[in-house]
């Protein structure tokens, strides 16, 4: 779906699949079906029919040789005696040569202990509207995740951006159906193909993290089927041989254990063959989860362990369900070639190759918000005097929280990217302007006994502090805690400042606030102070390895001194660019779109001092900008990998056009989005939330309630314009062929990607949306060349699910269609008879 010529795009691809990934990718007595539905050449088909003749009866004889204890160990996850770091670990059966499975976490990256390349999150790849581009990032983590030790990888997610507010919006794609459809299944493709079996997540409607253990999804089937369950789809379409099973619960019943959702739809309409786990700690039940269609608990036994023995031997569950979890993991494990060492040899990681893909994916999906006066690129003067301001302008933002940060192998900062990239003889000047992670408490602040810079606390020692901290003046104050071991215990006039959080809180904090620069580990707490003494105790323990820790502030007195010296960078210089973040973690949500801290006054602090400002968004979603009309640009990286850095300059200084789009819309603020004001909606209210919206996700929201969103989704600029021309709409077969002409009308190279739209049928009496996206390509065309294209609408996209037929329906009639820059920039239209 792209076509391309500018050096920061990605060249087409061939869908052909290699005869060894052919083999990896087919399996049992599915070959012939699934590779009908993976895309394959037509020459793998006779070798995967070979090896799906030898699967069978090797599968049947393991199972059959397999005592109870050995079939319920290869169901559920346990420590690896040997770990890599990685997420989970399944034991083998080492007498009948059944080797163990290590799974690693890895939406942007492989999670382990050891570097891998750090791509940038799947919601900036997905900007790029490049499914070629995303088999070749699938590709790099398929190969370093077997370079690594790993056998599957628990990635990609693909659940849809319902809500701004989800804490992992950044680790999916889009708002979309079709494109995140078009993306998971190349991105599996990718990956699979490299060895590495792929497990595609969270199935079905975990839209967000608050509650996420516990809310109940009601959805009517249309809205389920039409909406959330196409990439899933697409998904098992690919190939994939993992399923993770989601922690919430759906129509009121746990998603781990919904018969509907793991044999219903996944196995007997979509005809999955691989098996099925559950999320971390998201299992129930025993019996009424394996029966179900559950294959696996993870990462523990805690009811897939002794409770399933237990069932077992009573009567509570026939031995058969236990066979059949088992033949489905062993199954997928012999299509990859790990019961009989026909796997290929594990290959050496290759970070040069892996870090061109990251510069080149964060090229592709660098997205131009706005760009008043050509602002830029940065040339002449502008480009000569730069002042950069954030503290992610000096701090490379790499990665999300939780599952999806990675360690990478090298990160730069965007301060010295620009600075390199601006060349001798430029002055580019930073300034802070925000301050992540404390400065250093007032000379004589605390009293003796503590070095609050670097408090060194031995090995196995446990150090005290009774002690007190003299303020000056009334103030907020942020205390701010950095420390290499244990968590020291801060009390603040008996108050607990850093108490340990409950669950999976205590662990995912973030991937840029929660580290500092140095590596210690990072907590902080705000509130209010009056002027005079506190009394402080401390308790510190040196654990086996010794400890160090630091305790710092901010205060309103500090940040007014940081905003102070960035608005007199920002006179000084020519041009600015400011950095602004936003950090997102696994198991929780934002509360808001504004940008976190203090960062919205120091953005009309620098706008007020020089309007030549461009804010560049390292943020995981959505971002209210009440300082738009006051930026000069904004530019939206997300988080970028390790080469954000360097691409960022590239596209600030026009080395490349920024090639990507939105894949969601941008609301303007908290009060008008497609949750917004309904609690039942969002987060849910008694332990239910409802998806009222029905089919009118994202976009067709906007477009239903006539709601102008702050920028809508596919919304994007170029350096250069690019005008649409001759639409001619053709019925096909079952679908649309929609052919037009793309003109670079400017004088630069640049990339576009137009967007086809289909509205809704008359003859169907089920909601529709006023518009869906159909279709897109992505070109990259030098100045003046203009191009035809044609854009395929397939028959799914132009049927509705009807929950009386229980199947999709057709809709028939006269229906219009669109050619635009965005969803709501519609430049052609047509009609043609469905």
């Amino acid at each position: 779906m792209s076509d391309t010529s500018d050096t920061c795009d990605t060249p087409d691809t061939s869908d052909s699949v290699s005869r060894r990934s052919a083999l990896h990718l087919l399996g049992g007595a599915t070959a012939v079906a699934l590779a009908a539905t993976a895309g394959l050449p037509s020459h793998a088909h006779a070798s995967a029919a070979r090896r799906a003749a030898a699967v069978g009866p090797r599968v049947e004889r393991l199972v059959a040789r397999l005592t109870l204890d050995e079939k319920i160990s290869l169901l559920h996850g346990a420590t690896d005696p040997n770990s890599l770091g990685q997420a989970g670990y399944v034991p083998g059966v080492e007498r009948l040569g059944i080797p163990p499975l290590r799974l690693a976490d890895g939406p942007a990256g492989v999670r382990v202990e050891r570097h891998a390349t750090a791509l940038p999150a799947p919601v900036l790849l997905a900007s790029a509207f490049a499914p070629e581009l995303a088999r070749r990032y699938g590709q790099v983590i398929g190969r370093e995740g077997r370079a690594l030790g790993q056998d599957v990888l628990l990635s990609p997610m693909v659940n849809l951006i319902r809500t701004p507010y989800a804490g992992r919006n950044f680790e999916t794609f889009s708002e979309d159906p079709l494109l995140s459809a078009d993306l998971v299944a190349e991105e599996i493709k990718g990956i699979q193909s490299e060895g590495l079996i792929a497990t595609v997540k969270h199935y079905a409607m975990n839209n967000q993290e608050k509650d996420r253990e516990s809310i109940d999804v009601r959805v009517d089937a249309q809205t389920m089927n039409e909406v959330e369950l196409r990439a899933f789809e697409a998904a098992v379409g690919a190939g994939t041989r993992s399923v993770m099973g989601a922690y919430n619960k759906v129509n009121g019943a746990y998603a781990a254990e919904s018969g509907e959702l793991l044999t219903g739809i996944l196995r007997d309409r979509w005809r999955f063959q691989g098996w099925v786990m559950t999320d971390w700690h998201a299992a129930h039940s025993t019996v009424a989860a394996l029966t179900a269609g559950l294959d696996m608990e993870m990462p523990d036994g805690k009811y897939f362990g002794a409770a399933l023995k237990t069932a077992v031997q009573n009567g509570g569950v026939s031995e058969e369900y236990v066979d059949r979890a088992v033949r489905r993991v062993l199954t997928a494990m012999d299509d990859f070639g790990l019961l009989d060492a026909s796997a290929p040899p594990r290959p050496d990681r290759d970070p040069a190759a892996g870090a061109a893909v990251a510069l080149e994916v964060a090229k592709a999906g660098a997205t131009l918000l706005r760009n008043e006066n050509g602002a830029l690129p940065l040339t002449g003067p502008a480009a000569r005097s730069i002042a950069v301001v954030g503290p992610t302008g000096a701090i490379p933002f790499v990665s999300g929280g939780g599952s999806a940060h990675v360690v990478p192998d090298h990160a730069d900062s965007p301060l010295a990217a620009i600075r390199s990239r601006a060349g001798q003889g430029a002055q580019v000047s930073y300034a802070l302007g925000e301050d992540l992670f404390g400065k250093a408490l007032p000379k004589g602040a605390l009293s003796a006994g503590i070095d609050p810079e670097g408090q060194q606390v031995a090995a196995g020692q446990t150090w005290t502090y009774d002690g007190t901290l003299t303020v000056e003046d009334d103030d907020e104050w942020t205390f701010v805690i950095h420390y290499s071991g244990a968590r020291p215990k801060v009390l603040l006039d008996g108050v607990d400042l850093f108490p340990v959080a409950s669950g999976l809180a205590e662990y995912f904090a973030g991937g840029l606030v929660s580290a500092a620069p140095d590596g210690l580990a990072v907590r902080r707490k705000t509130l209010d102070l009056a002027a005079g003494a506190h009394k402080v105790e401390i308790t510190a323990k040196g654990g086996p390895q010794g400890q160090t820790f630091r305790l710092r502030h901010v205060t309103g007195a500090t940040r007014a001194q940081d905003v102070a010296e960035a608005v007199k960078a920002a006179r000084a210089a020519e041009s600015v660019v400011l950095f602004a973040y936003e950090d997102a973690t696994e198991n929780q949500d934002r509360t808001t779109l504004a940008l976190p801290g203090h960062q919205t006054h120091l953005i009309d602090a620098v706008t007020a001092a020089n309007p030549r400002t461009t804010v560049v968004l390292n943020t995981s979603s959505s971002t209210s900008m009440p300082w738009l009309e006051r930026t000069a640009a904004v530019l939206q990286m997300y988080y970028p990998g390790q080469e954000g850095a360097a691409a960022t300059a590239a596209v600030l200084f026009g080395d490349c056009d920024p090639g990507g789009r939105l894949t969601q819309s941008f609301p303007a603020d908290d009060d008008r989005h497609p949750v917004a004001g309904d609690a039942r909606r969002y987060p849910g209210a008694d332990g239910v939330e409802e998806y009222s919206e029905g089919v009118h996700v994202g976009y067709r929201w906007y477009d239903a309630k006539g709601v102008r969103p702050l920028f809508p989704f596919g919304h994007g600029l170029s350096y250069t314009s690019f005008a649409y021309e001759d639409l001619r709409v053709d019925r096909s077969g079952d679908g649309l062929d929609v052919a037009f002409t793309v003109r670079n009308t400017g004088r630069r190279d640049g990339v576009d990607i137009p967007q086809v739209y289909v509205g809704p049928s008359p003859d169907l009496q089920l909601d529709q949306a006023v518009r869906a996206l159909g279709g897109y390509r992505r070109l990259g065309l030098r100045a003046g060349e203009s191009r035809r294209v044609t854009v395929r609408v397939d028959v799914r996209t132009l049927s509705s699910w009807d929950p009386r037929r229980h199947g999709w329906v057709l809709g028939t009639g006269r229906r219009t269609v669109w050619v635009g820059a965005s969803a709501s920039e519609l430049r052609l239209s047509a009609t043609v008879g469905v």
